[in-house]
């Protein structure tokens, strides 16, 4: 017999095309697969309307997130806050069936008397705070960066709210030790993902890439270290890819002869990119949560090189060349950038990634749970 689950959803989970909102498209394609009828809640802040979760999901009930500097006074995180409303919740009580929360953003109203019969699940995306704490280190602009520090504080407090959950999602190893310790409860449920299986081509490619949401603090802390420290010391062809790059960015790509840029590319042509590049170079220098950049290196690239930062608590860092400082990184690059990915690495992937990071196998936990 099949079961039911609501789904609190912090933004519209169509298209797929960054972070968090990936794990929660594919979770529900999984779930659905997994004869769970969906109830899916999402705010909304300049997405349209799916017809493709629509098929997905049993119903899909859409509520207008707010927005103003007005919420930047509450003493509820801005993200929480502008996430309250009172259609979600007289929704939510047409069913009593077990309700999942995405991310701390959609939990305004974990702790509401009038959800007090429910089974009340989170899936956790980060430790919120330490998220927000690292946004604001890497942020430039002076406002966002005092944005950033504020909302840490004011999530740390707000974190105490998931003692009144049922059962907690963590994305990492990691975050589910910290939960656990914390809260007493921590179940680890690893990212979903687009990749049902190993997809890496054999051969040699003839560029490096690196990709991620350009917009993103992080993503641009990262960059530009490689372009700063790294590629002025190497001239391989580096392709650099994903959402809405700087205009700083775009000049400095279109000043390096060896250095490429692909703004905006559509999953399609990110796909190929990272499948045909002889090494997916992906440093960060923010330990939050996994990365979903790092699967699909792993799924689809050859050569992966990355940082500690990266990998820790993930338990991909054997899958990885870990390079933490501009020698090494260098040392490995122009290694690997003239060898092919053997057998052995491609059977190692796949019997940790197949297995360990299967969505079918991670959305049968989440029915066990409900």
């Amino acid at each position: 017999m099949g079961k039911k689950l609501h789904i609190v959803s912090f933004n519209i989970p169509d298209p797929p095309d960054y972070g968090g909102i990936i794990d929660v498209y594919y979770k529900l394609k999984y779930l659905a697969k997994a004869d769970v009828d969906l109830i899916l809640h999402c705010f909304h802040y300049g997405r349209e309307q799916s017809k493709e979760l629509e098929k997905i999901c049993h119903r899909v009930h859409y509520y207008k997130r707010k927005k103003g500097p007005l919420y930047l006074l509450s003493l509820l995180p801005y993200i929480v806050k502008t996430r309250s409303s009172k259609a979600l919740l007289e929704n939510l009580q047409k069913e009593i069936v077990p309700i999942l929360f995405e991310g701390l953003h959609s939990c305004y109203y974990l702790n509401h008397p009038l959800l007090g019969a429910y089974q009340k699940i989170v899936r956790t995306h980060n430790i919120e705070h330490h998220y927000y704490q690292y946004l604001g280190l890497s942020e430039l602009n002076v406002f966002k960066r005092a944005y950033f520090k504020q909302e840490a504080i004011k999530l740390r407090y707000f974190e105490k709210e998931l003692k009144h959950a049922s059962s907690i999602l963590s994305i990492s190893p990691e975050d589910t030790s910290y939960f656990k310790k914390n809260y007493r409860m921590g179940e680890y449920i690893p990212a979903f993902h687009p990749f049902d299986q190993i997809k890496i081509s054999r051969g040699l490619g003839d560029y490096i890439l690196f990709h991620g949401n350009l917009s993103v603090g992080e993503n641009q802390k990262a960059i530009s270290y490689l372009l700063d420290h790294i590629f002025t010391e190497i001239t391989l062809p580096l392709i650099v890819a994903g959402k809405n790059p700087p205009e700083w960015l775009i000049k400095k790509a279109a000043d390096t002869p060896h250095v490429n840029l692909v703004g905006n590319p559509d999953v399609e042509v990110m796909d190929h990119l990272i499948q045909y590049a002889q090494i997916n170079l992906i440093p960060t220098f923010q330990s939050t949560g996994l990365k979903l950049k790092l699967l699909a290196s792993l799924f689809l690239g050859r050569h992966c090189i990355t940082n500690s930062s990266m990998v820790s608590n993930t338990g991909l860092s054997h899958l990885c060349y870990i390079a933490d400082n501009v020698k090494d990184m260098i040392q490995i690059i122009q290694q690997k950038f003239e060898e092919e990915i053997t057998t052995e690495e491609i059977d190692q992937r796949k019997e940790l990634l197949e297995t360990q990071f299967s969505n079918e196998n991670n959305a049968k936990k989440i029915y066990d749970i409900i």
